[in-house]
């Protein structure tokens, strides 16, 4: 989560932010004056007009009591820790998501760890706890309900690719790797999807700069989305879009066949 001294941007906490001020300002409030009628600090009045503080139920009621909103500031709050953990997402993902839906092919190239779409509910807790806290049971499950993609009766066709040291990563523990690497298997088992891995040996590659993921559709041109060090960005222009189409045929140049690629993860699971 930010620290306190960096602002909350998510819609909801802005919204209320903006209310507070408004109603203070309309009653011909200082935040030093309002705070002392509802005996909370000044200081903590103006962290939430900054969105620098998350505002506690406790003060959303002081609000609605003092102001006579009829509850509107502790709904305010309802939407905030509805919507908490997409200020903690990655810039462009939440409308990465919508595209995500929608694609009748994707393209998706990892070099550090399993992307997401392909994580079991172990591995990806592992993986989501040690960044995102308290919000991270919400959004492990939101990332298993992404697989529901390829449930549906036309599932988007699905090229895979991992560098080596993916499958070699041990993340959660033997057991949890083990299973993750099961699940891999069974990924590439599918019909409309494949699996490969670029090989140690192969050294040197263009993907190494970062992971990156290219949406197709039927009707519509192509975008995609590339993630490193936690920062994330969607990309729509075509040049751009044509850049990364570029990268994805260097890397597949190096990968080994999807036969040989699914003998690699199966030795490393048998190696766990």
């Amino acid at each position: 989560m930010p620290a306190k001294s960096e602002p909350y941007e998510a819609p909801a906490i802005v919204t209320f932010a903006k209310e507070v001020e408004f109603r203070r300002t309309q009653a011909g409030l200082t935040k030093k004056e309002l705070a002392e009628k509802l005996g909370f600090a000044d200081s903590y009045v103006g962290q939430v007009e900054l969105c620098k503080n998350l505002p506690s139920e406790e003060f959303a009621a002081a609000l609605d009591t003092f102001f006579k909103t009829d509850g509107l500031f502790l709904r305010l709050l309802e939407r905030i820790n509805e919507t908490r953990h997409l200020a903690i997402l990655p810039p462009g993902f939440p409308e990465y998501l919508g595209y995500e839906k929608k694609a009748s092919h994707l393209r998706i190239f990892s070099t550090n760890l399993i992307s997401g779409l392909f994580q079991t509910e172990a591995y990806a807790t592992m993986v989501i706890s040690g960044i995102m806290g308290s919000a991270s049971e919400r959004l492990v499950a939101e990332r298993m309900e992404r697989k529901a993609i390829f449930d549906r009766s036309d599932p988007p066709h699905t090229f895979l690719i991992l560098d080596e040291g993916v499958i070699r990563r041990n993340v959660g523990g033997q057991e949890v790797m083990r299973d993750q690497l099961a699940a891999l298997l069974e990924v590439g088992r599918r019909k409309r999807t494949q699996v490969q891995i670029v090989p140690y040996s192969a050294g040197y590659h263009a993907g190494l700069t970062g992971s990156f993921i290219l949406l197709g559709f039927e009707d519509g041109p192509e975008v995609a989305y590339t993630e490193s060090s936690g920062e994330g960005m969607l990309l729509k222009q075509r040049d751009r879009v044509a850049l990364q189409v570029v990268t994805w045929d260097l890397v597949q140049g190096h990968t080994l066949s999807a036969k040989e690629s699914l003998a690699m993860i199966q030795h490393t699971m048998e190696q766990l």
